[in-house]
């Protein structure tokens, strides 16, 4: 089927936008799991471009091509074929995407990420990660002037940058 009529499919309410219960609905992991509600929202939060809490088909579009890239990423990186990302894969791919970590960070994460509580990740959970951490990189990065990995901040900037960061 089309993605016009993926989009309509999961519109179930017929409103012409989708919101994240129905974007919930409509996505699966590897394992026929539903994405979770957190990662649903932060993706509709990523593309909902006019602030309206759903997204239209152009932005649906937006989405399912990133979508698309994070499947691409999650299958390189799952190197045992598990249908999970590990510690160690998951220790790769943010030394790939220029995130120098410690393992203990990796540990961290994956308490913080793994719903399943197995020491890995799904599918859903890896792209909530990855998104969270990003956000906050390009956050700190912009509060980092002079590109020396440390910064000074107040405590409600730091609150804000939290809080914006937050699905």
């Amino acid at each position: 089927p089309t993605l016009w009529n993926w989009f309509i499919a999961v519109d179930r309410d017929r409103s012409g936008a989708i919101s994240s219960d129905e974007l919930e609905q409509a996505l699966m992991n590897n394992n026929w799991s539903r994405f979770n509600q957190e990662t649903c929202r932060l993706m509709i939060g990523l593309f909902d471009h006019d602030q309206s809490g759903t997204i239209n088909f152009q932005e649906f579009q937006q989405l399912w091509s990133y979508i698309q890239q994070w499947k691409g990423s999650f299958d390189r990186y799952d190197t045992d074929r598990s249908g999970n990302i590990s510690g160690q894969e998951l220790h790769t791919a943010f030394a790939e995407m220029g995130f120098r970590v410690s393992p203990q960070f990796i540990s961290l994460v994956l308490i913080k990420f793994d719903r399943a509580a197995r020491s890995s990740l799904k599918f859903d959970d890896f792209i909530q990660c990855c998104v969270m951490i990003r956000m906050l990189t390009d956050a700190f990065r912009a509060r980092d002037t002079n590109m020396n990995g440390v910064i000074q901040i107040n405590y409600e900037d730091f609150m804000q940058m939290v809080l914006l960061n937050k699905p």
